[in-house]
């Protein structure tokens, strides 16, 4: 998906700041990410067209939202040992997250950090 091997997220995060290949939104598409979802949290639709016809990667920020929603969406399914269960949870609007989905709230780092902590919790147990 990412263009290349990663083996540290020290090679992670050089394949970013490369610029990340458009094949890597089918990597998102099949994790299990929408089309819709791409579009709205990495990239719309209009411009990913004309990256296309221009052979064009994605953005460095581009690429970074795009590794940010694979890693939640990989974090949630370890979690949960179940894709469909990560799927659910993840788009299910939270009380703690006032009312807003985990997937909307990873838009940023600062979100994913929260979604993360919250899926620690989950995965220890503990009452999230």
């Amino acid at each position: 998906m990412l263009g290349g091997v990663v083996r540290s997220q020290a090679d992670l995060a050089l394949a970013v700041r490369r610029r990340l290949p458009l094949t890597a939104l089918q990597g998102l598409a099949r994790a299990g990410l929408s089309d819709q979802e791409i579009e709205q949290f990495v990239i719309p639709q209009r411009t990913r067209r004309h990256r296309v016809v221009k052979n064009q990667p994605l953005t460095v920020e581009e690429s970074d939202r795009a590794v940010r929603l694979l890693r939640i969406q990989t974090l949630a399914e370890e979690t949960f040992a179940d894709v469909g269960k990560a799927n659910i949870w993840l788009r299910r609007p939270l009380a703690e997250l006032h009312k807003e989905t985990p997937l909307a709230v990873a838009q940023t780092e600062a979100g994913a950090r929260v979604i993360e902590t919250i899926l620690g919790k989950i995965a220890w147990g503990a009452a999230a």
